[in-house]
C-alpha cells in the first residue's frame, strides 16, 4: 500500500470517527431516555468497527454483577437480561480492575468463559473490551466480538471505542440523574412513599383507568393514634424515625401495583387498583393488625407501640369522583377515631 493510499485511508477512518462522535453527541442532547441514546451509540459502535457481535452490560452496585442491557449478536434475544457474577469472564474483569482488554484469541487467554457463548451459540475469537467509567466509578461495559471468520481488532479500535464509552458513561449518568430528580419530586424525603401531591395525579389516573376500562378501585385513609405523644414523649427526631419506619411497613405489605402515599403528617393513603370493597377491608385489616404488632424503639431503647384507624372507600360504589372518594375515606376514618380508634371502618 503506497504512501498516500495509507494516508487516504486514515483521513477516511478519521472521518466516519468524527461524525460517529458527532451524531452520539446530538443523541446526548435530545433525550434522557438512556434506552434511546445507549441504543444509538451502540448502534454507531458498529457501524464505525463492524463487529459481528456487540453488548453493553451495566454494573450492579449491590452485587457486583453484570446485567446484558443491549445485545447485538445473531441469537440477541438470549443475552438480554442475562447476568453474570463478580469478575466473571472477559466483561467482568474489565469491570473489576477498570481496565480494557484487546484480545486477539479468546482460547489463550484464562480470563475467558464460554458461558455467554453456550447461551448465545456464537463463538469469539477477538474481543474488545472497555470499561464505561463515570469519574472513578465503573458504570458497566462495552464488549464487542469477531468470529474466527473476522478480522482482529487494533489498538486503534480500542482507542475509539474507549472514547465511544465516555459518551455512553454521560448517558447513563443523565439518565440517572434525571430519574433521582424526577423521584424527589413525587417522593416524600422522609418516608420513601410518594408525596402529597403526587398522590393526587395518581388517584386522578387510576380512577380515569376505571371510568374508561371498568372494575373497582378501592382507597385505605390512615391516622396513627395519638401519634403526638410520640414527639411529646420521645422528640421529634424519634417521631420522624418512626414515620419513616412507618413508610417502609406499608410498603413491605404491599402489592407492587398499590400505590402509598404520605398525605401529611402522620396521614398516609394508599391506592388499591382493582380491588373492590372487600379486598380492601381485608388489606386495611391485616395493616392493622401490622400497626398492632410492631414494635418501635426511642433512642434509647425503650419500646413503645402504635395504633391506627383506617377508612376504606370504593369507586364507583361509594363514590362518583376523586375528592368525593377522598373524603368518604377520610370520613370512615374518622368515625373510627370518634367511636374507639384501632379499627377499621368503611364508607
Amino acid at each position: 500500500m503506497s504512501d498516500n493510499t495509507l494516508l487516504l485511508s486514515t483521513l477516511e477512518r478519521r472521518n466516519r470517527e468524527l461524525e460517529v462522535l458527532i451524531e452520539i453527541g446530538k443523541a446526548l442532547t435530545s433525550t434522557v431516555d438512556h434506552e434511546d441514546v445507549l441504543g444509538l451509540i451502540m448502534g454507531q459502535i458498529n457501524r464505525l468497527l463492524k463487529s459481528q457481535a456487540w453488548s453493553l452490560l451495566l454494573l450492579n452496585e449491590q452485587t457486583g454483577g453484570l446485567t446484558f442491557e443491549i445485545a447485538i449478536s445473531p441469537t440477541a434475544k438470549k443475552l438480554k437480561g442475562l447476568r453474570l457474577a463478580p469478575g466473571q469472564g472477559i466483561a467482568g474483569w474489565v469491570a473489576e480492575h477498570g481496565l480494557p482488554l484487546l484480545i486477539a484469541d479468546v482460547c489463550e487467554d484464562t480470563r475467558f468463559s464460554n458461558m455467554v457463548d453456550k447461551t448465545s451459540l456464537f463463538v469469539p475469537r477477538s474481543v474488545l473490551c472497555v470499561p464505561v467509567r463515570s469519574k472513578d466509578h465503573v458504570l458497566g461495559v462495552i464488549e464487542l466480538s469477531n468470529g474466527p471468520d473476522e478480522a482482529s481488532f487494533t489498538q486503534a479500535d480500542l482507542q475509539i471505542l474507549s472514547t465511544i464509552s465516555d459518551y455512553a458513561a454521560i448517558a447513563i449518568e443523565n439518565a440517572r440523574n434525571f430519574r433521582r430528580i424526577s423521584e424527589l419530586v413525587i417522593t416524600d424525603d422522609l418516608t420513601g412513599l410518594y408525596n402529597g401531591r403526587h398522590f393526587h395525579t395518581l388517584l386522578g389516573e387510576e380512577i380515569e383507568r376505571v371510568r374508561r376500562f371498568g372494575g373497582k378501585l378501592s382507597l385505605i385513609f390512615i391516622d396513627f393514634d395519638y401519634f403526638k405523644k410520640v414527639n411529646d414523649t420521645h422528640g421529634h427526631l424519634v417521631g420522624s424515625r418512626t414515620l419513616t419506619e412507618i413508610g417502609q411497613l406499608i410498603r413491605k405489605h404491599l402489592r407492587k401495583v398499590c400505590k402509598p402515599a404520605r398525605y401529611g403528617g402522620d396521614e398516609f393513603v394508599i391506592i388499591l387498583p382493582n380491588t373492590n370493597k372487600s379486598g380492601a377491608m381485608t388489606l386495611a385489616n391485616r395493616l392493622l393488625e401490622i400497626f398492632r404488632a410492631h414494635v418501635f424503639y426511642n433512642d434509647e431503647g425503650a419500646p413503645f407501640n402504635l395504633t391506627a384507624s383506617l377508612g376504606v372507600a370504593t369507586f364507583p360504589d361509594d363514590a362518583q369522583n376523586k375528592d368525593d372518594l377522598i373524603r368518604l375515606a377520610d370520613k370512615a376514618m374518622y368515625r373510627v377515631k370518634e367511636a374507639s380508634r384501632n379499627a377499621v371502618r368503611s364508607a
